[in-house]
């Protein structure tokens, strides 16, 4: 027997991987070099590493694998994923905790309010954009704040806190995936083979699970106008409500919330619509200023005239 390198994860959990017991009873010495915790190095039994010295056949456990030699049989605790995830918690922990950050420590739901919301729509624009750098970074911050709510809710009545809010949403996916997560060899009645279909079963279950008595209960009133509109009207619709029902008027509330809830059923995301017909008349308007500004107008006063002059043209349209 040569000698064996056991890796042990830096988060290392106390739980050591099953190929190693063999090589830990039969080694004629067990090192522990200085990256492994006492507790661990007790534990095993293990000799401190001193300098490089390593009998064989031995086993050396350690946390770096810079340590793995030539020719080693090397055994490696492999993190699964989601281990990060375990450090931002404990990091999240130590901010709020006594000896943290004062700021974190003031925090509550109520203050934390508009970061939730500015970071969701930081994480929209990225998604838009396509940039995928940004979409991690906002990634990250939107876990920071459901991180940031969950340790707060650990200090409050009733006190529930990251690892709940966690099972609720296991329990939560699996409840709502009968046709997924049933148990091998159960044939289940649940046969979800469209995306459509999974949507409205989703739904089916969401409702019993929540015993609501209408179809529009549990839609979010905060978000923007738009989005409620069509959120309305896809539930209404499903629930066999006819178009003919939908508001209608000459006031301006309802003919928008006509024309949302009609791009809604016809497959149409309105609020990504009218967000993506705003950012193009931004873009217009900074074309229209550069351009007058080269031509040495002041873009900050220009009249009607020299607005309809520099004005992007329609690529479709012809000139003249």
């Amino acid at each position: 027997m040569g000698c064996t390198v056991v890796v042990l994860p830096a988060r290392f959990s106390g739980v050591l991987p099953v190929a190693s017991v063999p090589a830990l009873r039969a080694a004629a010495a067990v090192y522990a070099d200085e990256t492994v915790p006492d507790e661990v190095c007790v534990a095993l039994d293990a000799r401190r590493l001193d300098g490089d010295a390593l009998r064989e056949p031995a086993v050396l456990v350690t946390t770096d694998p810079a340590r793995v030699r030539a020719g080693a049989e090397v055994i490696a605790v492999v993190d699964p994923p989601g281990a990060p995830l375990l450090d931002a918690a404990a990091v999240m922990d130590r901010l709020r905790s006594p000896g943290g950050c004062p700021w974190d420590a003031e925090q509550t739901h109520q203050s934390l309010l508009p970061y939730l919301i500015e970071e969701c729509y930081e994480l929209y624009q990225a998604v838009e954009d396509g940039d995928r750098a940004a979409v991690r970074e906002e990634l990250g911050d939107v876990l920071l704040q459901v991180l940031f709510h969950a340790r707060v809710a650990a200090e409050g009545d009733p006190r529930f806190d990251i690892d709940d809010v966690a099972e609720d949403l296991v329990a939560k996916l699996v409840g709502r995936h009968p046709h997924v997560f049933a148990p091998s060899g159960v044939d289940t009645a649940d046969r979800i083979n469209t995306a459509e279909r999974q949507q409205h079963r989703w739904e089916e279950l969401k409702r019993a699970e929540k015993q609501r008595e209408s179809s529009v209960d549990g839609v979010p009133s905060g978000q923007p106008a738009v989005a409620l509109a069509a959120k309305l009207a896809s539930r209404t619709a499903r629930a066999g409500l006819p178009v003919e029902l939908l508001p209608t008027g000459r006031g301006v509330g309802e003919q928008l919330f006509a024309t949302a809830a009609l791009a809604k059923l016809a497959g149409i995301d309105p609020e990504a619509e009218l967000r993506a017909a705003a950012l193009r008349f931004a873009g217009d308007v900074r074309a229209a200023e550069r351009s007058a500004a080269a031509a040495d107008l002041d873009p900050h006063h220009l009249d009607a005239e020299a607005w309809t002059k520099h004005w992007p043209r329609d690529p479709d349209q012809p000139d003249g």
